[in-house]
């Protein structure tokens, strides 16, 4: 008799949900984690009064009334609202690209100005068929836009320069002729109230969980005890790397405490210029509007996935192919759903894979029923 219905490896928040739920409806679960904490890269920590983004910041927003209603279960949630700022050559722009940025570029006042200055930019690159980064920005917006905004940062983000760089990943440069400075469409926004991490305690309060443990060292005792494993890992070490690791790009962070009330005044700046070696900084107070009398910025660095932890799934052609000869291997393992970012090889915001995992829950209620 297996002790276990649910082995869950990874305390993230898909994981995290899937536990939840399924403890609620009977299953017996276990969690483990590698890290010496849980919640995965969502990890916030209280330090001088301040919830820390370990992993960098992580805003929600969804336009899913139902996951708005769900998460709000766990938490309370404040109305901040994400408008970061870009940092070049001593200047500040808008972000995401708006009339406010229009007017800080060009001086332009009204959206007919500003379409006609990108399409004056553009005019010269539109028989262009682009074949990487560099080439489809400038086509897309011309070179102001380009060289102050996007080169630099883009080129430090993933680390080779923008004409190495895939054209897929800015297929789309979103322009909003309109004043506005929120980041997100979505009609849902927030932080949580003290932090993230204490979402993730009250979706584990009930369910056994283990960490500092790693999976791969006691694969088959781990294996042995549950009828059923829910993977959140990278899915090429599951299979041990037969195909070929998948590449990702990683980050590294430097915080510091400060004693001065307000260092940046907004949580998020990104720094454009090639020159600065940090793609951006964060000041995490902003984030509640914070009024303790000392701040912490994290300062983020981007640097090869390579022995580092994971954060960007490099989707090209050569990784997606990669990935669906090792999804095309999962299939052989019925009682394994690999679930999440690095198990899916998909760049996931919060309110999708917490839809994700509860999919899986009614797929698996269903099984335990």
């Amino acid at each position: 008799m297996k002790e276990y219905d649910y082995l869950i490896v990874g305390s993230g928040l898909y994981g995290a949900v899937f536990a939840y739920e399924m403890s609620k409806n009977g299953a017996k679960c276990l969690v483990i984690d590698k890290r010496n904490h849980i919640a995965g890269n969502i990890y916030t920590s209280k330090e001088e009064g301040i919830n820390v983004h370990k992993y960098g910041a992580h805003i929600f927003h969804t336009n899913n009334k139902n996951i708005w209603d769900y998460i709000n279960q766990f938490a309370t949630f404040n109305n901040y609202i994400n408008s970061p700022l870009a940092f070049y050559k001593n200047q500040l722009f808008n972000l995401p690209f708006n009339m406010n940025t229009f007017y800080q570029l060009w001086g332009v006042k009204t959206p007919q100005e500003a379409k006609d200055k990108i399409e004056k930019q553009t005019q010269k690159y539109q028989t262009l068929i682009p074949i990487n980064l560099e080439e489809q920005a400038l086509k897309l917006v011309g070179d102001d836009i380009y060289q102050k905004l996007i080169k630099g940062y883009s080129e430090k983000q993933w680390g080779r320069k923008a004409t190495d760089i895939p054209s897929f990943i800015i297929n789309r440069l979103p322009i909003r002729y309109t004043f506005n400075n929120n980041y997100f469409h979505d009609v849902y926004q927030g932080m949580p109230i003290g932090g993230y991490t204490a979402i993730v305690e009250k979706m584990l309060s009930k369910v056994e969980v283990k960490l500092s443990t790693d999976y791969f060292l006691h694969k088959e005792y781990f294996d042995s005890i549950s009828h059923n494993i829910i993977y959140t890992g990278k899915i090429d070490e599951f299979f041990n790397y037969q195909f070929g690791p998948l590449e990702y790009r990683s980050l590294r962070f430097e915080e510091q405490i400060l004693d001065i009330e307000n260092f940046q005044g907004n949580a998020v700046v990104n720094y454009t210029d090639i020159d600065i070696p940090y793609t951006r900084i964060i000041e995490h107070k902003h984030f509640e509007f914070g009024t303790q009398q000392n701040t912490i910025i994290s300062k983020e660095y981007s640097q090869e996935g390579n022995g580092n932890e994971p954060f960007y799934p490099i989707n090209d052609d050569i990784n997606n192919k990669k990935y669906l000869q090792y999804k095309e291997l999962s299939k052989m393992y019925p009682n394994i759903t690999f679930g999440g970012r690095l198990a899916e090889y998909k760049y996931y915001d919060m309110h999708q894979i917490i839809e994700e995992s509860l999919i899986q829950v009614e797929k698996h209620k269903k099984v335990v029923k």
